[in-house]
C-alpha cells in the first residue's frame, strides 16, 4: 500500500540522513499498528520520496511530507487462513494467522461433539479427532469485530477441506481410495456386461 503523509520525526533522530530518520520514525510509528481502513501493518517496505521539513513552534520535533510503501494485511469474510494453534481452552482455540490471532469457537473446530480433556487437547467423540496447541491448520474466516484495540476474528474449521493438515490429507487419501473403487467397480461391471469401457 503506497501512502503520502506528513511523519513527524523525533529529535533524536536529527543526526541521521533524513531519508534514514524517515524510515526509522515510520518503523516505530508502524511496529503493531492496526487501522479499520489499512488492516495490521506487517511492515515498512521503504520511503519512496522525502519533502521539506516543518518544524510547528512549541513542537521539538520536525515534519516531513512522504510517500512510503506499507505491507498490510487485512482480513475478509470467507477468506481461507492458514496458522498454528496456540492454544487451547474450554470453550475453543486461538489460532495465530501470522499477522493476527484468530479464535475458533469449540462447535467449529470439527464436524463432530466435541470434549475438551485435561490435557488441553480438543477430542471428536465419534471420529476421535484431537486438536491440540502447535497443530497447523487451514480455517475459514466467518466474523470479524473491530470493538476495541483489535479485531476479533472468527474461524470455522467445520466446512470441507478445512481443518488440522492431517485430517485434510487423511480425507484426501480416503476420497482417493473412494474413487479408485468406484472405478474398478465400474470396471467389472462393463465386462460382466460385456460392453467396453469408454
Amino acid at each position: 500500500m503506497e501512502i503520502e503523509d506528513f511523519v513527524r520525526v523525533e529529535p533524536k533522530l536529527f543526526g541521521l540522513p533524513t531519508l534514514e530518520a524517515v524510515e526509522k520514525q515510520l518503523q516505530k510509528i508502524y511496529n503493531a499498528y492496526f487501522d479499520k481502513e489499512l488492516g495490521a501493518v506487517i511492515g515498512v517496505i521503504g520511503v519512496e520520496q522525502v519533502g521539506e521539513g516543518i518544524i510547528i513552534p512549541g513542537d521539538g520535533a520536525a515534519y516531513y511530507n512522504s510517500k512510503f510503501k506499507l505491507i498490510t494485511w487485512k482480513p475478509e469474510i470467507q477468506e481461507l487462513v492458514f496458522g498454528i494453534i496456540t492454544e487451547i481452552t474450554n470453550f475453543g482455540a486461538f489460532m495465530d494467522i501470522g499477522a493476527m490471532q484468530g479464535m475458533i469457537h469449540i462447535s467449529q473446530t470439527m464436524e463432530d461433539y466435541v470434549n475438551y480433556t485435561k490435557a488441553n487437547v480438543l477430542v471428536g467423540k465419534t471420529k476421535k479427532k484431537s486438536l491440540k496447541k502447535n497443530d497447523a491448520c487451514l480455517a475459514r474466516v466467518i466474523a470479524l469485530s473491530y470493538k476495541g484495540d483489535e479485531p476479533k476474528i472468527g474461524l470455522t474449521m467445520r466446512q470441507p477441506g478445512l481443518g488440522k493438515i492431517e485430517w485434510i490429507k487423511e480425507d484426501k487419501k480416503k476420497a482417493e481410495k473412494e474413487i479408485k473403487l468406484a472405478l474398478k467397480k465400474q470396471e467389472a461391471a462393463m465386462k460382466k456386461k460385456g460392453g467396453k469401457k469408454k
